[in-house]
């Protein structure tokens, strides 16, 4: 069991993420960006926290530069900058900016402190807790990363205020997939929610992070109750890939994928693991309600199947599902069959 990851929020945590920074001496301080948060969050950032980083390194933003090619531009950043073995990294951005800056600092120099503060919903409720830390290869969602925890996590929901949309309903994915792994009271309560402004998400992102540092403090390798926060991962990731590299396709958002992969998992519960038609159903409705409807052709279903024998939960070719007995009561390694999986396209396909 690993020691549970240091989050704070709001202005207290900028002061207490000073205060280890000043406390730990580090030689040399460099904040990593994209180009979104460079724009929109870097000069914020600097005047809350008064700090006189030695370098800024920025990235190009998106999913798509979750790469290797982008980790060796950083490491030789780092390097020409002098960065050296008691350097830190401070990665102020989404999930792919805490991702990719998370395994570039665990590799430079076989590992150099990091913190990580989120600016996207995502990023606060799920991408920058619990350790995970990697690149995409090619198509195929973070298949080379290293699990390690940043020194602190920073939890500010004014960054809020600047994201699209699509951002906000991209993070609330995740945090509607906590409620349905753990809680279903939550789950009640996100659903039930008129609008998803960052006004009124703001209330709900404590909850959220402690769900999914409870879990991670329990098994932090991921051998057993972490798997729960794959729910809806399997087929999301693969239709994730597969919306980024299809040219003639509007790329998908993470949760945004995530959210169709819940509701074909769902209808796989029903069949693989007793949930019952009703609840299904109702969560289909919900994410019908704050996500629209994708056309996924017969052509798309194949490809996406293909992916998914690169899932990293599959063993000795077999593909494994985390589903659902009731809200709040997960089955983890689920063989499926084949079979069910058109079955499940059909239902999110339907009205």
């Amino acid at each position: 069991m690993q020691n549970q990851v240091n989050i704070s929020y709001g202005p207290e945590g900028l002061a207490a993420l000073v205060q280890q920074l000043e406390k730990n001496e580090y030689t040399s301080l460099y904040v990593l960006v994209d180009t979104n948060t460079e724009t929109h969050c870097l000069a914020q950032f600097l005047e809350q926290t008064k700090l006189t980083p030695t370098s800024i390194l920025t990235m190009k933003a998106g999913e798509e530069n979750k790469h290797l090619h982008t980790c060796e531009y950083l490491w030789n950043e780092l390097s020409s900058r002098g960065a050296d073995r008691n350097s830190a990294l401070i990665n102020l951005g989404g999930g792919v900016v805490t991702d990719l800056g998370g395994f570039v600092a665990c590799t430079f120099k076989r590992g150099i402190d990091f913190y990580n503060i989120p600016t996207t919903l995502l990023a606060m409720v799920d991408a920058s807790v619990g350790g995970k830390t990697g690149i995409d290869l090619g198509p195929l969602k973070n298949q080379i990363g290293i699990i390690q925890e940043p020194q602190q996590v920073v939890i500010d929901s004014t960054w809020l205020v600047s994201l699209p949309k699509e951002e906000l309903r991209s993070g609330f994915a995740e945090m509607l997939k906590h409620g349905l792994i753990a809680d279903p009271n939550y789950w009640g309560e996100l659903r039930a929610l008129e609008n998803i402004s960052p006004d009124v998400l703001k209330n709900y992102i404590k909850p959220s992070v402690a769900l999914k540092s409870r879990v991670v403090l329990e098994d932090p390798r991921e051998k057993g109750l972490r798997k729960i926060l794959n729910f809806g991962h399997t087929l999301g990731h693969a239709i994730e890939s597969y919306f980024l590299v299809e040219k003639d396709k509007k790329r998908l958002l993470h949760g945004e994928a995530i959210a169709i992969g819940m509701v074909l998992e769902a209808f796989l519960s029903i069949e693989c693991s007793g949930l019952k038609l009703n609840t299904a159903e109702e969560i289909k409705r919900t994410f019908r309600r704050f996500y629209p409807k994708v056309e996924i052709t017969n052509s798309d279903i194949e490809s996406i199947l293909a992916l998914l024998r690169h899932d990293k939960k599959n063993k000795a070719g077999k593909v494994n599902f985390v589903l659902l007995k009731a809200i709040g009561v997960p089955d983890i390694d689920i063989e499926v069959p084949q079979e069910l999986f058109l079955k499940a396209f059909e239902f999110y396909a339907s009205a």
